[in-house]
This record gives structure tokens, C-alpha cells and sequence, in this order.
């Protein structure tokens, strides 16, 4: 909470969280001339980012505005200002006044054009600093001390931070090991923040493999495969894309496009049932006729590969899947083969997760991310109740919360300065 006994003519803030939300609210912060300090739990900033970039830093996307903010599912309403007011088209602004050249990919998805998370890091990181901006790292925040300052534990032993302002950008409870480990809800719901449950989101799930399959396939990615899930609310979807078979189960981009789906009919109901289709490209019609075409001395299994495509991983899943006397009733398997159903029992732990899903209602907070309950105390990024798939729509709201806190605190402190510094 803001320091009622060290205020300076120039307001100092304190930004806690080192992610991309925790530095686009330090950079709009030091570009309204504040003393800004960023503090970070970790040994340096912007790990998790860095490690979203490993395989391909997947910045933004390029579809148009309705698509894109629909990806945001009920998230959608309260963060469409602040999208809007930094959506694509201005992120790619902002990354090429770094000096970083993007592309779009063949799925619309927006890359830097060496595809690596490192370069951008870094250009940004030189703007914050020519912009005075100080980095701390290692301070783990703890909490405030009674008088309202900041406490944190560090390397020195515990320090007091007196700021005038606070954004917090710390995270949601995927990825501990980065710093996104969740600690700051205990310490906002002790000062009567309104904080969703953290839960799972872009996660894999649990299937009751055999150990046949677990010991010959865990690790094999299932590619050319569309799935099929009909949710709560009775709405259904179909679509293509890959994902692997893991010892625990199904993980990958085509479940995470559906895991919030699935993971609510699991709360719902104690399991869900996906259907996969094995071949896409053919229609039931073709299956049942290629099927059915006598295979005189071949075995099945060679049968189905030279017919029907269907061999390793996906020839297991229907043996996994399909009874003995289904699997030879020519009817029976073709239909499996174009809806195989799968039970899910529950989703990976929160910490396998890409993202979480929960955090800090926006009902707790004004229109400048501010929480109500405690004034100059604003909230950014992946802490805030939202979700979205893979794809971009993560980083680009991180993005634009983080600006819209900087520029709320901004405005929170202009507006008591007019009041005569009245807090």
C-alpha cells in the first residue's frame, strides 16, 4: 500500500513481477516520469517468457478483432478495453520501435522474425533502463509491514520498500520453478481481495492408459488428427491439429484449444469424453468401404495402415480403445476410427500447466486495475481471472493489462496530487 511518511516530489512505485506485465506497466510508469522500481523474485527477469520463446516466440496473433477477442471466452468483457487499447496491431508497433523485425505464420500466428524471445528481452531492456527504470532482482515479496510498507525477503535479509503506488504483476501458479507459484493470494485475500481459485489452463489430462501403451507410445505425437467435444453448455466443436500421447495421458496444442471445456466437465461430471478422428481426411462412407475391402492373408493391422493410414500411435489407440470384438466388426472399427472416444479423468497439476485460469476478480478492481480495497494497489497480467489458449492471446493481454495498470496508477497519482496529496 501506498507510504503514508516517504513521499518525495517525484512518486516512487514499485513494480513487483518481472514478467511481460510487470514491465509494460514499468515502462508506461517511467514514461509519465515516476521513479520506477521493478522487483523480482527470481535471479533475473523475464524467465517465463523466455521459455515461451524456446520453440518459437508466438507473440501475438494476426486475426481480425472479433475472432481474436472471442479466444478470451468469458474473460471476454473485461479485458476487451484494455485489448483494444493495445491489441496486435499495436504490439507489432511497439516490438519493431525495438528494433525487432515480426512475421506472420501460416496459422496468422505473429513471430519475431529470428523466432527467439532473448533479442526482444533485451531491446526492451535497455529502454527501461535509458528510462531510469531499476531492476531488483531476487526480492521475493512478502507482504506489507504494519506501517504500509513493502516487505521482502532477499539475499540480505528482510528489506522495507516505502512506494506511493504498487502494481503487482506476479503471475498465475503455472511454473513455480519460474516464479509464477501463486504466493501473492494468501497475502491479497488477507486484505479482502475477491480472488478466484487458481486452476489449470493450456493443460494436458489424465487417461487410465494400459501399461502397454504407457511403456511402446508415451512420448508420440499424434499429427493429422481432428477432435471432437461438446461442453456444459451443449456447444460442440470439431477441429484438426496434433498433440501427444503422454505416460499420463493427452497433451498439446489441439487439447489445450479445449481444455477449459474440458476441464469444467470434469468439475461438472468427474470425467469427459473427447472423440478423435483418426482420419480426417476420409469420410465415414470411405472408411467403411476401405474397411470392409477383404484382406484376404494381410493382418489387420497392415490392413488398416495400407487402406486407411491408421499405423503406430494411432493403430494402439484403437486397440486401447476399441473392444476385441469390435475391433473386428468392419462397421464398429470404421466408426471408431472416425470417433474414438477417449475418457478424461482430470486435468495435469496447475504447475505442468502452460497458464492458470482464476485470480483476482475484476470485480475487485476499477477500470484502471486498481483493487478497491486497496487504493494505489493495482494488478496486472496472468494474477487476474482471465484465461486464453496458445497462440498469442496469453502474451498479448499480459501486454495490455500491464500497460493499462501502469497508466491507471499514473492517473491515480495525478489525481491525488490534485487533491493535495490526500491518499
Amino acid at each position: 500500500m501506498p507510504s503514508a511518511n516517504n513521499r518525495s516530489a517525484v512518486p516512487r512505485v514499485a513494480v513487483i513481477g518481472g514478467g511481460p506485465a510487470g514491465l509494460m506497466a514499468a515502462e508506461m510508469l517511467a514514461s509519465g516520469g515516476v521513479t520506477v522500481d521493478v522487483y523480482d523474485a527470481m535471479p533475473s527477469v523475464g524467465r517465463k517468457f523466455l521459455l515461451a520463446g524456446i520453440g518459437g516466440m508466438n507473440i501475438t496473433h494476426s486475426e481480425p478483432p472479433e475472432p481474436f477477442l472471442a479466444r478470451y471466452g468469458a474473460g471476454q468483457t473485461s479485458l476487451q478495453n484494455y485489448i483494444q487499447a493495445f491489441d496486435a496491431a499495436a504490439l507489432q508497433a511497439w516490438i519493431h520501435d525495438l528494433g525487432i523485425a515480426t512475421f506472420v505464420g501460416s496459422s496468422g500466428r505473429v513471430f519475431p522474425k529470428d523466432m527467439k524471445a532473448a533479442p526482444l528481452l533485451r531491446a526492451w531492456l535497455l529502454r527501461l533502463k535509458s528510462q531510469g527504470v531499476q531492476l531488483h532482482a531476487r526480492h521475493r515479496w512478502l507482504g506489507w509491514a504494519e506501517d504500509g510498507a513493502l516487505r521482502f525477503a532477499t539475499a540480505d535479509g528482510e528489506q522495507h520498500i516505502h512506494a506511493d503506488a504498487t502494481v503487482l504483476a506476479l503471475g498465475g501458479a503455472s511454473w513455480a520453478r519460474l516464479g509464477s507459484d501463486g504466493a501473492w493470494l494468501p497475502l491479497l485475500q488477507a486484505r479482502g481481495a475477491d480472488i478466484a481459485p487458481l486452476l489449470p489452463a493450456n493443460c494436458g489430462f489424465d487417461v487410465a492408459w494400459s501399461d502397454f501403451l504407457v511403456q511402446k507410445f508415451a512420448g508420440s505425437p499424434l499429427k493429422s488428427v481432428a477432435l471432437s467435444f461438446t461442453d456444459l453448455h451443449g456447444n460442440s466443436e470439431r477441429r484438426i491439429g496434433e498433440f501427444v500421447v503422454s505416460a499420463h495421458g493427452l497433451e498439446g496444442s489441439l487439447i489445450y484449444a479445449f481444455a477449459s471445456r474440458i476441464r469444467d466437465a470434469i468439475s461438472a461430471h468427474g470425467s469427459a469424453t473427447v472423440y478423435l478422428d483418426l482420419a480426417p481426411g476420409r469420410d465415414l462412407q470411405r472408411v467403411l468401404d476401405e474397411v470392409a475391402i477383404p484382406r484376404g492373408s494381410r493382418s489387420l493391422s497392415s490392413h488398416l495402415q495400407s487402406k486407411v493410414g491408421i499405423d503406430g500411435v494411432k493403430a494402439a489407440l484403437l486397440r486401447e480403445c476399441v473392444s476385441k470384438v469390435d475391433f473386428n466388426d468392419p462397421v464398429k472399427l470404421a466408426h471408431a476410427i472416425k470417433a474414438l472416444p477417449v475418457t478424461l479423468l482430470r486435468p495435469r497439476p496447475i504447475d505442468e500447466a502452460i497458464s492458470s485460469a482464476g485470480g483476482v476478480r475484476f470485480a475487485a478492481l476499477d477500470d484502471g486495475l486498481m483493487l478497491r480495497q486497496l487504493p494505489g494497489v493495482f494488478c496486472a497480467g496472468e494474477m487476474l481471472d482471465w484465461e486464453a489458449p496458445t497462440g498469442g492471446y496469453l502474451l498479448t493481454a499480459c501486454f495490455a493489462t500491464g500497460r493499462a495498470a501502469g497508466r491507471g496508477a499514473l492517473r491515480w497519482l495525478s489525481e491525488r496530487e490534485q487533491q493535495g496529496g490526500g491518499g
